[in-house]
């Protein structure tokens, strides 16, 4: 029997408002909406390369709830497990414009919102084994005391059904109590995956690791079975699955926004391995993916079809 989704994902969908002009967010006049979200990024991207995907969340019953839903519908993602609640808001984020590379200003408006009310009350078990692999995150469990449990659980039944799942740890300082919190959550979910895919910077903060190797090993010992480690424009490590070596970093033009590339990195890795690609193939995908991302100013824009991976020969 086929299954009906590759992959399914949990996650906060936030409207973004991206400023229309560079310079402190307050000096913006107009702002341009944007979908953002880390999870629903990586399912954005996935649902362009022609996977069926299936998005889990809460949103509010307002304007941007409407808009959020919209818009993943839009993309061919399956969003029968997006419940709408009156009762609380949907988060949104305002982001500066930088057109330098460096990081722009960001503000968080998603304390209460509908998507941190989610617990493991929410889980829709044959929904969730209905697809081949889970894709999770460090953002989602770290909204609020009940995703946090909702995401352990989702990851536990996929493994313990024999389907893959991927964890990217996307380190949100602010979302946790302490930095010791959110390392020993992180890491307790990290062996919880199949593949892990750290940057190096948060590896070495989870790990205590100066080198990607290190990092690697660290996880590898952990039981996860492939850890790719991100090194931003020199590419990326991996090491796991009887493979190891470096894929260099894609050229890039010019740096726009760095906001996102991680998700897109994860696009192109996900996408291969559940193509049946080898692991440096995958991982160089993820490179590409990665590198279009940070040339373009929202988080999705650079995120390609079908038709541009066939084009670049991944």
């Amino acid at each position: 029997m086929t299954n009906p989704l590759d992959v399914v994902t949990f996650g906060e969908a936030m409207m973004l408002l991206v400023a229309d002009r560079p310079g402190p967010l307050e000096d913006a006049s107009s702002f341009y909406k944007r979908t953002a979200g880390a999870e629903t990024n990586v399912a954005i991207g996935l649902s362009r390369l022609g996977l069926k995907v299936g998005w889990a969340s809460r949103l509010g019953t307002d304007m941007m709830g409407r808009y959020l839903i919209k818009a993943m519908t839009g993309e061919g993602i399956d969003c029968s497990h997006v419940a709408l609640s009156p009762e609380h808001s949907t988060g949104f984020m305002l982001k500066g414009s930088v057109l330098d590379g460096s990081d722009p200003p960001v503000e968080y408006h998603r304390k209460g919102s509908a998507a941190s009310h989610m617990s493991a009350s929410d889980m829709d078990t044959a929904w969730l084994l209905s697809a081949r692999h889970l894709h999770a995150t460090g953002v989602f469990p770290a909204i609020s005391a009940t995703t946090l449990p909702l995401a352990r659980q989702s990851m536990d039944l996929m493994r313990d059904a024999g389907r893959s799942v991927s964890f990217d740890p996307n380190l949100r300082p602010t979302l946790w109590a302490t930095p010791e919190h959110m390392r020993e959550a992180i890491n307790d979910l990290a062996a919880r995956a199949d593949w892990v895919l750290p940057g190096l910077e948060e590896g070495h903060f989870l790990t205590g690791e100066s080198t990607a190797e290190g990092v690697a090993r660290f996880y590898l010992d952990l039981g996860v079975k492939l850890v790719v480690v991100k090194l931003g424009s020199e590419g990326a490590y991996f090491s796991g699955e009887g493979a190891s070596g470096y894929v260099t970093g894609f050229p890039v033009k010019k740096v726009v926004d760095t906001v996102g590339a991680g998700d897109g990195f994860a696009v192109g890795v996900i996408s291969a391995l559940l193509s049946g690609l080898d692991i440096q193939a995958a991982v160089k995908r993820g490179a590409w993916i990665g590198a279009r991302a940070v040339q373009v100013l929202g988080d999705t824009e650079g995120l390609p079809t079908q038709a541009d991976l066939a084009q670049a020969g991944l």
